[in-house]
């Protein structure tokens, strides 16, 4: 009988490593200025995804993705956090990205850039099915951003998920028809 309690406990000690050992593997590492960029524009995020339905998740990964957690030199020098070329139409100023030599949308601020975004969005028609989905579903919002051109980074879909998921970014999403 001692000989299997013993076995058990050895066989359970393994299962709890191993399952530790696996969940430290699947997880990314968080970075401390990812964390500060959420808490500063969460709210932002939240309030757009109301606005207009564009999930506050995607949102936020987007904007941590394209401007690195807000210190490119897009996002500092052009409060430019979501990668927003000039192009024809665009009013306002532009700024030159030293990265790739293009030109991006220049803000005043970067609630400005938030609202850009979402209008950049809600505005064009080859993003309208995105508009179609869930807004908890962040997996196919990710994918279809990519697949309608938002970013031609066959990756783009797998960045923006793993954004999301190690920051648990999809907690900031409501099913919005629940509440109507």
């Amino acid at each position: 009988m001692d000989y299997k309690k013993s076995h058990v406990r050895k066989l359970t000690i393994l299962i709890i490593f191993m399952s530790v050992s696996f969940w430290g593997f699947s997880q990314y590492e968080r970075s401390p200025r990812f964390d500060q960029y959420i808490e500063t524009y969460k709210e932002w995020a939240i309030y757009h995804m109301y606005k207009y339905k564009i999930p506050a998740s995607i949102t936020l990964a987007q904007a941590i993705l394209e401007s690195a957690g807000g210190e490119s030199h897009l996002a500092i020098y052009g409060n430019n956090h979501f990668g927003i070329k000039n192009k024809p139409g665009w009013k306002g100023e532009i700024i030159k990205n030293p990265n790739d030599k293009e030109f991006y949308r220049k803000y005043s601020s970067v609630e400005n850039s938030y609202e850009d975004h979402s209008l950049f969005l809600t505005q064009r028609p080859w993003y309208k099915p995105l508009f179609e989905l869930a807004i908890t579903d962040y997996e196919s919002w990710a994918v279809g951003l990519q697949k309608f051109g938002y970013a031609v980074d066959p990756e783009y879909p797998q960045k923006l998920i793993r954004i999301i998921e190690t920051y648990h970014l999809h907690l900031y999403d409501q099913d919005l028809t629940a509440n109507n």
